[in-house]
């Protein structure tokens, strides 16, 4: 009789027949696991992505705490935040509006969205895009007269953004304290705008003198208006220092929180 024809095997018996250490079976098992792998890790950031978000609202708060002089080890961080009153402002004019949740609104998202914000030409705190819009923090007394105002800064040092807070007196001229909460400058040089030494060096500065011109100054040697308006450079770190510098007087300048610091001095803002 003649011989029956051989019949081919199918694709799979013939990858299962190959020897384990055959390039093809090495290269489908490094590919499964590396699958199986960033299946899992996408899986657990979505999980964990609330968590965070949570986390980050309260270091947030954490923060704001403590550039105000509140915050205690231990304190429900939570409770003690209810005492801040937030409030959505529009730079250009100084006044708080209505157009969006404080709860709920975005700065950062706001400072990249075209429609909210605004390309800068004269760019000294190197930010790019600024935004219309920021959620700034009042603290009131017990009469419900303005105790401290806390407003977000931010600009680039030498590596990174800096990130962070500044609060004024009722007076919005005096300095109460000024911290920064997220940055990547160097570590014992740029990085020292996080030692408490120097962020003391703060408290009970002035912005501006007598006639309203902004003197605040961060730099080796006082301005010609004298040491009340200057915070002494950090040692080894003169890209950082003239970073926090140059954000400092944007903020607290014409572009910045000017018009709203205008109103509040004359009582508009109470």
């Amino acid at each position: 009789m003649p011989d029956e024809p051989r019949q081919s095997k199918g694709l799979i018996r013939r990858f299962l027949d190959l020897p384990s250490d055959s390039v093809p079976k090495t290269i489908f098992v490094a590919v499964s696991v590396c699958l199986v792998a960033s299946m899992v890790v996408s899986a657990t950031a979505v999980a964990l992505r609330p968590v965070q978000e949570v986390n980050r609202l309260k270091d947030k708060q954490v923060n704001i705490l403590q550039v105000a002089g509140l915050y205690e080890p231990g304190m429900d961080v939570v409770e003690a935040f209810e005492a801040f009153e937030p409030h959505v402002l529009e730079i250009a004019t100084g006044r708080f509006t209505d157009a969006f949740d404080p709860a709920t609104f975005d700065d950062l998202a706001a400072a990249d969205d075209p429609q909210t914000s605004i390309a800068l030409e004269n760019d000294p705190a190197s930010i790019g895009r600024q935004s219309k819009f920021v959620t700034i923090y009042l603290l009131r007394h017990d009469d419900g007269s303005i105790d401290k105002v806390i407003l977000p800064i931010h600009g680039y040092g030498l590596w990174s953004t800096l990130y962070g807070f500044i609060t004024l007196e009722e007076n919005g001229n005096d300095i109460f304290g000024l911290q920064f909460y997220q940055h990547a400058e160097t570590p014992g040089l740029g990085a020292e705008v996080d030692n408490p030494r120097w962020k003391t060096l703060w408290s009970g500065k002035k912005l501006t003198d007598d006639d309203g011109t902004l003197q605040i100054t961060v730099a080796k040697t006082p301005p010609a208006a004298g040491s009340d308006y200057h915070i002494d450079a950090l040692a080894g770190a003169t890209l950082t220092s003239v970073g926090v510098d140059n954000l400092v007087r944007f903020w607290m300048g014409k572009a910045g929180y000017q018009p709203f610091l205008a109103n509040l001095k004359s009582g508009e803002i109470s």
